[in-house]
């Protein structure tokens, strides 16, 4: 083997790395806007996390507001609404669930366990029913005082737990606190 046979060698091997680099950078740039293209838009990224100002909201009233698309009911309970959600053993509900998104998964759906406070006054539950994605009636609606979904019938209590009618799960709790004693901010 002779000294230009070395240096071809290391010529080869050169131009193989140089190639094989070049192919790599070429990859790269054609498949970045591909999967930089899966990233949420600026305006999703805007609306991921929002703030809701409750200091006008009276005692036994309800807001709805929109968060990821998705009607969120922000609910001021009264001690009525309060004591009948936990007048009820969760253990004989339809769904024994919490559904919190704030708390443990597999929690028991107690009116503590789905509330905002640990005064249990505000109930803070996407307005979506679990059976086929209707927005369900509030203000006291249905045979439980709660909401009412009249697509299909399905019936919660003031907790958002169903209680009756085809709807699987206990409407969810989102990812929620408190800012300020008078803001709410969800995700």
């Amino acid at each position: 083997m002779s000294h230009t046979d070395d240096h071809e060698g290391t010529r080869r091997d050169f131009l193989y790395y140089a190639t094989a680099g070049a192919g790599v950078v070429a990859t790269g740039a054609a498949v970045w806007p591909l999967i930089n293209q899966m990233n949420p838009s600026a305006d999703v990224k805007a609306l991921s996390s929002i703030r809701v100002d409750i200091s006008g909201m009276a005692e036994g009233s309800q807001l709805t507001v929109q968060w990821l698309g998705k009607p969120v009911f922000i609910r001021y309970r009264t001690q009525d609404e309060i004591d009948a959600a936990n007048a009820e053993d969760p253990s004989t509900l339809p769904d024994p669930e919490a559904r919190n998104e704030n708390i443990e998964a597999g929690s028991p759906a107690t009116d503590q366990n789905r509330t905002l406070d640990e005064d249990e006054k505000w109930l803070v539950m996407m307005g979506v029913c679990t059976h086929l994605g209707c927005v369900p009636l509030g203000d006291g609606a249905g045979d439980y005082g709660g909401w009412y979904c009249p697509c299909h019938g399905s019936h919660y209590d003031t907790a958002g737990r169903i209680r009756r009618g085809p709807a699987p799960e206990n409407l969810p709790v989102p990812v929620a606190a408190f800012v300020d004693e008078s803001t709410i901010q969800l995700g």
